[in-house]
């Protein structure tokens, strides 16, 4: 399109396109899902693998792998574009199911999780950056709400679905049929439906503005710690994948140990992930109050939930603090994600969203070291005791040195000059 000036941006404008574009994230997360239900008990019990440490691995390959290519596909969605890197991510996943069919060992299951680390990072990022595309600066916050919201009802569904599949047929191979049948309609769509949206991100852009064009290393730095609220941003990501991760590994292994039953304990953790699909309303309430509230809220009622499962004993108990959590993060996910989305100009604005969750998604790494760690050589309690205090210090940090970054009323402002150095621009806050 020649005149990008002339596009309008909104979700009902492009309903046909992002209605597309929510689709491929439920994908997304229903690919990630067929994982979680199958793969750790499929470890145990065809490969032999014994060792909760070793099973807990793939996690931390997956959550490595996302951040590392995170961070490149955001450059690359501006480079060349959000559709080719689409593409791309939905290509990486068409051998996944085949190698989780006929893996012979732990080792092959390895690889596959670098597969879909991949996959995950370029659809993902791609899929948000395309809403966001859309919806235009009004409309960030709910766009990145019912993005989020879509994408882990996919990974509960995927779970749900593969898990019901396995009970009937076993492990392996029909639960991955599905998976098979899922990747390639999500990669047929991607090449013959979606159409490019990074000509909509020059609708906000001045390029006469200093903080237009920022080269990658400089954008690294400035989303990293070069600006106050992004760093606030990003180590309160990187902090709240623990929680993720903890719910991942250790709530069912702590809740069995406590005497409740596998149906149970899926219910209880079911909870938790279905409370994330209030994302579509927290990020809309972003646009209206702010991203900061939500944000700082979310950060302390997740921690206080963490740290109440430890604290109580009982089926309804554990529910209704399962369900707190969830609150919590379908507060603050969305709209942590908002900010650098506020914050970066038009023009490295992918980029920038790309080092918040490089930043973010090390977190399943980072935590599934730590909660490993911590179940192995102390115990399962411990793991929700270090979860919730990171937490709540990480919740101080946002209340502390997070501005708002509403485009309406914001009063966060970017560093004065794109060359200054950071340490100047985290002292002008």
């Amino acid at each position: 399109m020649n005149n990008v000036t002339e596009l309008d941006q909104g979700i009902r404008e492009h309903l046909g396109q992002f209605s597309l574009h929510i689709l491929l994230v439920f994908a997304t997360g229903l690919t990630i899902g067929t994982e979680r239900a199958v793969v750790p008990v499929l470890g145990r019990d065809v490969l032999g693998v014994e060792s909760l440490l070793v099973i807990g691995s793939f996690v931390v390959s997956f959550g490595f792998v996302k951040a590392l290519l995170n961070l490149y596909a955001g450059k690359w969605g501006e480079e060349y574009g959000r559709k080719p890197v689409l593409i791309l991510g939905w290509a990486t996943a068409l051998p996944l199911p085949i190698i989780l069919i006929f893996a012979p060992s732990w080792g092959w299951i390895t690889v596959g999780n670098v597969l879909l680390g991949i996959n995950q990072a370029l659809t993902w990022s791609m899929a948000i950056n395309a809403k966001i595309d859309l919806a235009g600066p009004k409309q960030r916050g709910l766009a990145v709400g019912i993005d989020e919201a879509f994408g882990y009802s996919g990974v509960a569904v995927g779970a749900w679905i593969t898990g019901v599949i396995a009970a009937r047929t076993g492990l392996r191979p029909e639960p991955f049929y599905f998976l098979a049948a899922v990747v390639v309609l999500a990669f047929l769509i991607s090449i013959f439906l979606i159409e490019e949206t990074v000509q909509y991100a020059a609708v906000e852009a001045d390029d006469d503005h200093h903080d237009a064009n920022l080269p990658f290393g400089e954008v690294l730095k400035r989303a990293t710690y070069g600006d106050k609220t992004l760093f606030a941003a990003a180590q309160a990501g990187h902090i709240e994948k623990f929680v993720d991760t903890l719910y991942w590994l250790a709530v069912p292994l702590y809740l069995t140990s406590q005497g409740l039953g596998i149906a149970a304990v899926g219910f209880v953790v079911g909870v938790h992930s279905a409370m994330y699909f209030l994302q579509i309303a927290t990020g809309g309430l972003a646009d209206r109050i702010g991203r900061r509230p939500p944000v700082v809220a979310g950060m302390f009622l997740t921690g206080a939930g963490v740290l109440g499962m430890v604290l109580v004993e009982g089926y309804l108990p554990w529910v209704v603090l399962s369900g707190v959590s969830g609150l919590g993060m379908a507060l603050l996910y969305p709209n942590l994600m908002t900010v650098p989305g506020d914050a970066a100009h038009p023009t490295w604005r992918a980029t920038g969203m790309g080092v918040y969750r490089m930043w973010r998604d090390s977190g399943y790494g980072v935590g599934a070291i730590l909660i490993g760690l911590s179940m192995e050589f102390v115990n399962a309690e411990a793991a929700f005791y270090v979860t919730a205090i990171l937490m709540f210090i990480s919740g101080a940090v946002v209340y502390l040195w997070m501005e708002e970054t509403h485009p309406d009323f914001g009063t966060h402002e970017p560093p004065s000059s794109a060359t200054e150095p950071p340490t100047r621009a985290m002292s002008e806050h």
